[in-house]
């Protein structure tokens, strides 16, 4: 079976750009660095061997988010603030981790605080 090139010029959200595996989850949590947010933790690590692009983890707690709508609202800007920076990334492994008070949080101040964290991953 053979897969497709990546073409870093999308600005999709492929299979490809997201962690899928326990396992991928693990190995960043085991040595990540840390971008710490207000609302987010950013947990990141250098893929190994150097992938075509950075891959996204998400984890957003029931503990910090108890309603799946709130869930799935947090979600959906975590992807779209990594879609769109998703070219000017090195090639990481990126997990999205939510902290308390993300809940009642605006859509606008979520993008923003994960648009600030992304930058600095540079």
């Amino acid at each position: 079976m053979t897969t497709a090139p990546v073409r870093i010029t999308d600005q999709g959200f492929p299979r490809s750009g997201r962690l899928l595996a326990g396992r991928e989850y693990q190995r960043v949590f085991a040595r990540a660095r840390r971008a710490p947010g207000g609302r987010f933790m950013v947990l990141y690590r250098k893929q190994e061997p150097a992938g075509p692009a950075a891959r996204l983890g998400l984890a957003i707690s029931k503990k910090h988010a108890r309603r799946s709508v709130d869930r799935n609202r947090i979600k959906r800007v975590a992807r779209e603030a990594f879609r769109a920076r998703r070219q000017s990334l090195p090639p990481v492994d990126i997990i999205v981790l939510s902290r308390a008070g993300i809940a009642g949080a605006e859509r606008a101040e979520l993008r923003a605080e994960l648009d600030r964290l992304l930058e600095n991953l540079k």
